[in-house]
């Protein structure tokens, strides 16, 4: 090193550790960015909360079922819908229960782990049903009626009297053979026998005339037993002549019209079109069932239910068009255009994911992303906004000088203009609007030396 350049670095190393002891100026404004950014991150989170507030959580991948007995067709629909659910990798879990009363009361019930099932229309329990709501109707569950007279019944009432086999405690069918013969002025207690015997157990008491008419539903009244019965000497299927004025009375009822030969079609049996009443099986749920298993159960009742039989035409169900409860906003979405977007192309796990992504992202472009486009005008703007507060300032004094003054007042304003000038050289403004800075200065001086009597020196524009 030379000794020239050794005398220099000597000379400089004052002004260095002087440079040391100074603050280095910022790039950023902390304080003006988290002023402008601050508002709208919090806005975002303000609104990504509400969003989150309205979409329900995962939905479960556990789900209980009330169906029916052993056997019914209740608890064989239950089966094929748990076969169907678990291709989404949802269990579905069944629970036998004695038929649509029961179902109901599990329902009903706060404590009840169950959250959905099968209920024949029409059938009420004690209790607050106001949390349920049907994703539909199933199928019908039609009456039959047999008996044995000499000649045809045109009327329920003319059992008055009579043996009468009409269900077990807690099934559908008691429930609505109770809702009929009422209608007939038919009571428990009266001078009518009502016994609690149904299905194969009725069939056999009315061919062995222990009673003299049965009432059958669901399971009891499959196509085999009716053939059967029938066939049967004596023994004679109901019409219902009245079946408008039933329908018209029970809404929860329609009327089915049976054609000749509907049973037996060699033998012509029925021999000629019969009309019959049928409920329709809904499925109930608690209103809290997540969107996502709604979906899921409607589609496995469109696979189960959605088909031709002989009291059904194909795509007859699911039906939101008859229920006893209303319908969920869920189902009717279904009902109007079927599965949302992820869902129909999707795996479930997928699209339950992305569902709740949606819920997420929405108020993020809708709010966060203009707002982050705006806040750098919005941060230049306050910054600009504390310069042209001292432009503001230092007109105010430059107008002064119009005006006679002492010469303690005019060193009482170059006293005022010295503080705005330390203030401004004391502030901490970003290094990218240092030019504004100086310029400022400049017109700082340029006040100055109007307030000392001199000519001032044309400032830099701005």
């Amino acid at each position: 090193m030379s000794e020239e350049t050794e005398n220099k670095s000597k000379r400089d190393l004052p002004v260095i550790r002087l440079l040391q002891k100074i603050p280095p100026i910022p790039r950023i404004s902390w304080r003006d960015l988290a002023a402008t950014l601050g508002p709208v991150l919090l806005l975002s989170v303000a609104a990504i909360l509400l969003a989150l507030h309205f979409v329900r959580p995962a939905p479960p991948h556990t789900l209980t079922i009330s169906s029916g007995p052993d056997g019914s067709t209740f608890r064989t629909v239950a089966e094929k819908y748990q076969k169907i659910l678990a291709r989404s990798g949802v269990k579905l879990v069944i629970k036998p229960s004695k038929g649509s009363e029961e179902n109901l009361e599990h329902l009903i019930d706060a404590d009840s782990d169950v959250d959905v099932g099968f209920v024949q229309g029409g059938v009420t329990v004690d209790g607050d049903s106001s949390d349920l709501i049907s994703l539909g109707s199933l199928f019908y569950e039609p009456l039959t009626i047999f008996y044995r007279s000499p000649k045809p019944l045109q009327r329920l009432s003319e059992l008055q009297g009579k043996r009468i086999a009409i269900g077990s405690a807690g099934s559908g069918t008691r429930f609505l053979a109770l809702a009929l013969l009422k209608a007939n002025e038919i009571e428990p207690k009266g001078t009518t026998q009502l016994l609690d015997l149904e299905g194969d157990a009725a069939i056999k008491a009315l061919d062995a005339r222990q009673v003299d008419a049965i009432f059958l539903a669901g399971d009891s009244a499959g196509p085999n037993s009716i053939r059967t019965m029938l066939h049967a000497e004596g023994i004679r299927l109901f019409d219902f002549p009245q079946a408008d004025a039933y329908v018209r009375r029970f809404p929860y009822l329609s009327k089915l019209d049976l054609p000749p030969g509907a049973f037996d079609l060699g033998d012509n049996l029925p021999t000629a079109p019969i009309a019959m009443l049928a409920p329709a099986v809904e499925l109930v749920a608690k209103s809290e069932l997540h969107p996502a298993l709604s979906d899921l159960l409607l589609d496995a009742a469109h696979e189960v239910n959605g088909h031709a039989s002989l009291l059904q035409n194909a795509g007859e169900f699911p039906s939101p068009l008859h229920h006893e409860f209303p319908i969920s906003d869920d189902a009717a979405r279904y009902y109007k255009s079927g599965k949302s977007f992820a869902y129909r192309f999707l795996p479930f796990w997928l699209a339950s994911l992305l569902d709740r992504a949606v819920a997420v992202l929405v108020p993020i472009i809708v709010v966060l992303v203009p707002g982050l486009r705006i806040v750098p005008a919005l941060y230049g703007w306050r910054i600009n906004n504390r310069i042209y507060k001292r432009y503001g300032e230092l007109m105010a004094l430059e107008r002064a000088v119009l005006e006679p003054l002492t010469t303690e007042e005019r060193a009482a304003l170059i006293e005022r203009l010295g503080e705005i000038e330390k203030s401004i050289i004391g502030s901490k403004m970003p290094g990218a609007y240092a030019s504004q800075i100086f310029v400022l200065r400049q017109h700082i001086k340029f006040v100055r030396d109007q307030l000392a009597g001199q000519q001032p020196a044309a400032p830099a524009s701005a």
